[in-house]
């Protein structure tokens, strides 16, 4: 008889594919490439208000929409384009995140100017280590932190604008800054959570 090897994991992905795919291979991974941490910052505002599952399958025309998420090219965007992007149906057609990830890229350059790199501002939040948390469950995980509300508040300093706190510690989550797989889950030890 064959033995199937049962993988646990959180239990927010479900049994949906693309999000089961996100969780073991991206989710809570320590990103320190610039343009996909604009990527995830960008991402995390758009779902402002809707599941992470309807953007991440808006994601592909995300990239194509806004230049592969390069900041520099993104930032020189005009009001023509603003129209253009309004009128596609592949990404999140509200005014305000629109505008909001031009304006961010902006920001995002000029943090990336007086530190060397987004990733060496950002990082600064957790002294450069992802912290390990210890979750049995996904209703232990809190939606924000004394940390999220710090770089909230920073990043609005800054200019950047769909930036909550909440969104933060999203942000947070995705590129591992934190760990917050719960301990059940066959990523928790991967990365890093111990005991």
């Amino acid at each position: 008889m064959e033995h199937v090897q049962i993988i646990e994991r959180c239990a927010w992905p479900g049994t949906d594919p693309l999000y089961q795919a996100y969780h073991d291979r991206e989710w809570g991974v320590p990103v320190h490439d610039d343009r996909l941490l604009f990527e995830f910052l960008t991402l995390e505002g758009a779902q402002a208000g809707l599941s992470w599952i309807t953007i991440l399958r808006k994601r592909e025309a995300y990239r194509a929409a806004f230049a592969g998420f390069d900041p520099e090219l993104v930032a020189r965007f005009d009001g023509t384009k603003v129209a253009e992007l309004l009128a596609n149906p592949g990404i999140v057609r509200n005014r305000l995140k629109v505008e909001s990830t031009i304006s961010n890229a902006r920001a995002f350059l000029k943090v990336r100017e007086e530190f060397g790199s987004f990733d060496a501002y950002q990082w600064s939040f957790v002294d450069g280590h992802p912290i390990q948390n210890r979750w049995r469950s996904t209703s232990d995980i809190p939606g924000s932190t004394t940390v999220s509300d710090a770089m909230s508040r920073d990043l609005k300093r800054r200019g950047f604008r769909f930036v909550g706190s909440t969104i933060c510690y999203a942000h947070m989550q995705a590129i591992g800054m934190v760990n917050d797989h719960t301990v059940n889950c066959f990523r928790w030890r991967e990365l890093g959570g111990k005991g």
